[in-house]
């Protein structure tokens, strides 16, 4: 993969020649590609930069051949891209709170000529959601620590991406909960620690969890992650697949080192 990074100065307007009173704000706008000529994505270090948790995600995700699909939670869309690289024939919705992530992720989709559609708005509300049961798949990369327990991120966009501050993940459940139809399908990340949280909140909001993988950086290593997909108004049955290892070869297909 390919990275360019893009930075961009303000100087404030108010300040003058010789004084102590200016003030610079450098962030650092990036692109990189999925592989050499491949889709594009967009991201920015103070919003929600890549990360191992989506990328595993996006490989552990099993929607239908031109399922309509939603991202809760999609920041700068990188999710999104990694799904519609493996079958562009998905109808993608992408839900963000967050107007500049969404831009991004809107330049992304543009430039990679997908049609896509993009809601501004916190999942929470249900108006800011597809229609009901409209939904096949839904995938998300929620807030793994409760609000509090740990250091803080440096800039609110991060905090409310690592962070339940507002948004919890029985609110995420919700959201899915509500956009898939009957059947469809919910597939998210989280920490092992709070395994029994997310299978409780999954249960509690009508979708059963059926597939459980969890992801470490060697065969002996405890999981770092912990990889669920569950179905509205599933029977109970889960399968526990082998785990996925950091370094091994099926990891270079998760980051496009080997194309299937």
């Amino acid at each position: 993969m390919r990275r360019i990074f893009i930075a961009f100065i303000a100087i404030s307007p108010a300040a003058k020649r010789g004084s102590r009173a200016i003030w610079l704000m450098i962030f650092m706008l990036k692109f990189d590609r999925l592989w050499d000529g491949g889709p594009i994505y967009y991201y920015d270090t103070s919003l929600f930069p890549p990360t191992t948790d989506s990328f595993a995600l996006g490989w552990f995700a099993r929607p239908g051949r031109g399922g309509a699909v939603c991202d809760l939670g999609s920041g700068t869309g990188l999710l999104g891209t990694l799904l519609l690289a493996r079958d562009d024939t998905l109808r993608l919705v992408s839900v963000e709170q967050n107007g500049d992530a969404l831009a991004l992720a809107r330049r992304g989709f543009a430039e990679n000529r997908w049609d896509t559609e993009l809601l501004l708005g916190d999942l929470r509300e249900p108006s800011a959601l597809p229609v009901a049961g409209s939904m096949d798949y839904c995938v998300c990369n929620p807030p793994y620590f409760r609000s509090g327990s740990g250091k803080s991120a440096n800039t609110e966009a991060l905090r409310s991406a690592r962070e339940e501050q507002g948004c919890t993940l029985p609110d995420v459940c919700a959201a899915a909960a509500r956009v898939l139809r009957w059947g469809g399908r919910f597939a998210l990340v989280y920490r092992p620690e709070r395994l029994v949280d997310l299978l409780c909140a999954l249960r509690a909001h009508g979708m059963e969890p059926k597939r459980l993988r969890f992801v470490s950086q060697h065969a002996d290593a405890a999981p770092s992650l912990v990889l669920i997909e569950a179905r509205r108004g599933g029977k109970p049955g889960l399968l526990t697949e082998p785990p996925l290892l950091v370094g091994s070869e099926e990891w270079a297909a998760v980051y496009f080192n080997k194309r299937q």
